[in-house]
């Protein structure tokens, strides 16, 4: 039981980082991005083509941040054009034609994917588990604290004022497109990093983990733990997390047949989002009001 609570805090700590860079985003910049799982497939597809063309684990990272980097500024270049309905569309339609992609290319696997990548602390048996428990807490926590230094510095301030007023921003003299290409490049980064630690956490990278429904399932990390609040969505994420991996333990208590975990999953994310859209739209922590940079 150790082993399988310490696997599903591992997976919250990752999902967390997804969370806060989805909640820099969407909930303090109002970008609507439903496409939150090509950037995090940057970094999953830079850490398998490091092992595919045998670069060290480094190599891989500056990969995917790479890669990550690209796409965000030009999801952000993207949104120049559109309005924010418009351009959260797009997002979809981009992470979708990129999962497509790389399901018919050859250099990523195809659909059966790469596998064999590194595993993180393998040789420290039988602590492996709790060194990749410790260097992922690691990591969100330093991803929180950055978080929270932007929402609260003078940028931060900017990105609330687009999120709210964009054509005030404007007239204040706030370059909110450069807003936008700063903070989807930042975001773009730690769900980049995200995707390296889970190839590395799972040894296997295939196009399977890049469908919609993960980002639909940070959307609602973010909904129930509170938007445009860093602790409300790491929150969110850990409790939605191991909501999910309890739905098998559910099933068997009640007798009920295998298909019911993933009918349950679509249940929890869905009805997650929509009780908390109805009855509580600011989350268990709402946004704090009025703090001074």
């Amino acid at each position: 039981m150790s082993d399988f609570l310490i696997h599903v805090a591992s997976i919250a700590c990752i999902y967390g980082m997804l969370a806060l860079a989805l909640n820099l985003q969407a909930g303090f910049t109002g970008l609507v991005n439903f496409g939150l799982v090509a950037l995090f497939g940057c970094g999953i597809y830079g850490a398998a083509l490091a092992h595919a063309l045998h670069w060290p684990l480094m190599g891989g990272v500056a990969a995917a941040l790479g890669m990550a980097i690209l796409l965000g500024a030009f999801l952000a270049r993207l949104g120049k054009r559109l309005s924010s309905d418009y351009w959260g569309i797009a997002t979809l339609s981009i992470a979708e034609v990129i999962r497509i992609t790389v399901t018919n290319e050859k250099w990523t696997g195809g659909a059966q994917g790469i596998s064999g990548l590194s595993l993180l602390f393998a040789d420290l048996k039988p602590w492996d588990g709790l060194g990749r428990l410790g260097l992922f807490g690691a990591v969100l926590v330093l991803t929180y604290w950055l978080c929270q230094k932007i929402a609260d510095s003078r940028f931060g301030l900017a990105m609330k004022l687009m999120r709210e007023e964009p054509q005030l921003a404007r007239a204040l003299g706030h370059d909110v497109d450069g807003i936008r290409l700063r903070v989807m490049v930042i975001s773009s980064i730690i769900a980049a990093a995200s995707g390296v630690l889970y190839a590395h956490y799972l040894t296997f990278v295939g196009p399977d983990q890049l469908v919609s429904a993960d980002t639909f399932l940070i959307w609602s990390m973010i909904i129930v733990g509170g938007i445009a609040n860093n602790a409300g969505v790491v929150l969110g994420a850990v409790l939605m997390q191991f909501a999910m991996a309890f739905v098998p333990f559910v099933k068997d208590i009640l007798g009920l047949p295998t298909d019911f975990v993933a009918a349950a999953r679509l249940l929890l994310v869905g009805g997650g989002i929509l009780i908390f859209l109805l009855v509580r739209p600011q989350g268990l922590l709402p946004e704090r009001v009025g703090r001074r940079a």
